[in-house]
């Protein structure tokens, strides 16, 4: 009598409204079929009026998600996370043996008594490995991003240059970014946002002429070697 190996079980919160069929797919095809991955959102149950009520203002971290329609919104940070916190704590009683937040924004810290996977941190600390005194270009949503990102990515110890191109917009906003990061002179390139698929880093490294980064593979691989 043969018997079937359960799947490990891996939550996976956005920032935005789940389910992420543009993301997880993708994470799953690296993870392979002995792994299930449990969706949360953060604006899950939200009407349009309530979510354009956390628009960032003045001052606000800004965030740039999906939605389940497909069409991306701008929310500040600070709203969000006690409803961050409430998909973490259902995710760990439905049994998920790690959590991954689905966004590369930089997070106050959450309760979690399992793994807890932050995709900035990861990227943050793998780009350091590589970019060190070399010239990183990044690639964020909006412009609103540019300076908080250029802050960050300051601390990888490279020469940094952010420019704008979301992944949830026509695929030339992401070209002309690109193009910049390689008149510039880019040796890397990293996509900042769980949002830019494989197709768009192949786009991008086609332009660039460089290596290029993709956060949800980077999470996903990590996410393979601790389950």
């Amino acid at each position: 009598m043969s018997h079937t190996t359960p799947k490990r079980k891996i939550g996976a919160i956005t920032i935005g409204q789940s389910p992420r069929t543009d993301v997880v797919p993708e994470m799953l095809d690296l993870l392979g079929p002995g792994v299930e991955i449990v969706e949360g959102g953060a604006l899950d149950g939200l009407s349009p009026a309530e979510v354009a009520a956390i628009e960032p203002r003045d001052g606000d971290y800004v965030l740039v998600t999906r939605m389940r329609d497909g069409h991306s919104v701008r929310i500040a940070e600070h709203h969000i996370l006690p409803r961050m916190q409430a998909q973490v704590d259902r995710l760990v009683a439905d049994g998920a043996q790690a959590v991954a937040l689905l966004c590369t924004g930089e997070f106050p810290a959450f309760r979690c008594s399992r793994l807890l996977l932050e995709p900035q941190v990861v990227l943050h600390h793998f780009v350091a490995g590589v970019a060190g005194g070399r010239r990183l270009g990044v690639v964020v949503p909006v412009s609103l991003q540019i300076d908080q990102a250029t802050t960050r990515w300051q601390g990888v110890g490279a020469e940094v240059r952010v420019e704008a191109g979301s992944p949830y917009a026509d695929i030339a906003e992401l070209e002309r970014a690109v193009e910049a990061l390689r008149e510039w002179r880019a040796d890397l390139v990293v996509l900042d946002c769980i949002g830019f698929t494989g197709a768009m880093k192949a786009r991008a490294a086609g332009i660039a002429g460089v290596p290029v980064i993709l956060p949800r593979t980077v999470l996903a691989r990590t996410l393979a070697e601790l389950l």
